[in-house]
């Protein structure tokens, strides 16, 4: 394994360690797993796991849960397995180096209430592919594509389950055209922006396997304000 950097979430209660020059996450895994709400004894599947920072957070906000973190890169499982053991969670969360397009339900002990995902942006063949493998895979669509990952979660849902993603804002209809091939009804939508009366960039959406029509679109989050400092809301969720 490489060279690693150590970062500290939650008042220095999470410890997390990444690849100093490979790939590292990014402030919208925070944004994602700020989002999630989970109840006591859901179990929850991180798709793309990568170094287990959502896991981490998620099991930190509600001890009473249990998450699979599944990721397709070895480099990156054992780094994810390693911060779950350095933060005593192996009891909370599993990781598990595998495709998730390829993954049963039994896997996981059956199917799950909540999947999370952060997933690669890009489509394969736009832009210039990072010559680090780990930084491709994580932002081009190289090993699973967005129809892959909706398929995914509705094969690993239970009925009523949710399905919770970060994703660009311009890719919206592609969003809600793929859950609804899958089965999964679109449900709430929050558009995220860099700064007031900027363009948004990304959105939060959670979909539910088997919904009915009908969604909110929830008030705007802003990162930063104008004096390039986080946002009150963005700045609390670094925090317990």
């Amino acid at each position: 394994m490489e060279s690693l950097t150590s970062d500290a979430f939650f008042n220095h209660n999470i410890l997390i360690k990444q690849n100093k020059t490979g790939y590292r996450f990014s402030i919208d895994a925070i944004l994602l797993a700020s989002h999630v709400y989970a109840h006591q004894g859901d179990k929850v599947i991180d798709i793309g796991t990568g170094c287990g920072i959502i896991a981490l957070m998620l099991a930190y906000r509600n001890p009473e849960i249990k998450i699979f973190g599944i990721e397709i890169q070895n480099s990156l499982s054992v780094l994810a397995a390693l911060n779950v053991k350095n933060n005593k969670m192996e009891d909370r969360i599993e990781i598990i180096c595998a495709d998730v397009k390829g993954l049963k339900k039994s896997a996981v002990s059956g199917p799950a209430d909540i999947v999370v995902c952060n997933p690669p942006y890009r489509k394969a063949k736009s832009g210039r592919i990072n010559p680090d493998k780990q930084r491709a895979l994580a932002r081009h669509e190289i090993n699973i594509t967005l129809p892959d990952i909706f398929e995914t979660a509705r094969r690993l849902l239970r009925v009523s389950g949710k399905f919770i993603m970060i994703y660009p804002s311009e890719r919206t209809a592609d969003l809600i055209t793929h859950m609804r091939l899958s089965g999964i009804e679109p449900k709430y939508f929050r558009f995220i922006y860099s700064k007031k009366n900027s363009e948004s960039k990304l959105v939060i959406v959670e979909g539910v396997k088997g919904g009915r029509p009908g969604a909110t679109i929830a008030s705007p989050l802003v990162i930063y304000r104008d004096d390039g400092c986080y946002s009150d809301e963005v700045g609390g969720m670094f925090n317990p």
